[in-house]
């Protein structure tokens, strides 16, 4: 059974910003340490990924796996579900959730939940889960700011 995890981070951008980084999927090995690769394999008629490839490689885990998206219409949800079950994963369900704050920045709410095939006590798992959510959003946040401080 898959337990779930959130965390939340505030960015120093408006959503829209935020939002263009998440989605731009083809450049997540530039800037998210385990992703190798991601490709884009099918997209809606508005241009937004519905299924991306993803190779990574996190050190004790590598895994190739396909994950479908669906969007809110405002882009203010982001959420995703592995297609098929991966060497590692049997299942995975994920979230993003913008909300634009007064002072321009936005708060993301990440949530994620994994079925992994492999055995994992629950106490690692739990700080793994941890780990991995924490390093995401750190590296969200370092892009989005990054890329506005460039613009």
């Amino acid at each position: 059974m898959a337990d779930s995890s959130t965390q939340s981070i505030i960015i120093g951008a408006a959503p829209d910003r935020v939002t263009a980084v998440i989605c731009d999927f083809a450049r997540y090995p530039e800037w998210t340490d385990a992703v190798r690769r991601a490709e884009v394999v099918e997209e809606y008629e508005d241009g937004y990924a519905s299924q991306v490839h993803f190779t990574i490689d996190a050190g004790v885990m590598a895994d190739d796996y396909v994950l479908a998206y669906e969007y809110a219409e405002d882009l203010s949800r982001i959420e995703w579900h592995l297609v098929a079950p991966s060497k590692m994963q049997k299942s995975q369900r994920g979230s993003y959730d913008l909300v634009g704050n007064p002072d321009g920045s936005t708060t993301v709410t990440y949530t994620l939940e994994v079925d992994l095939s492999v055995g994992m006590l629950g106490m690692f798992r739990r700080k793994a889960e941890k780990m991995i959510m924490d390093t995401a959003l750190k590296q969200l946040k370092r892009r989005v700011e990054a890329t506005g401080a460039a613009q």
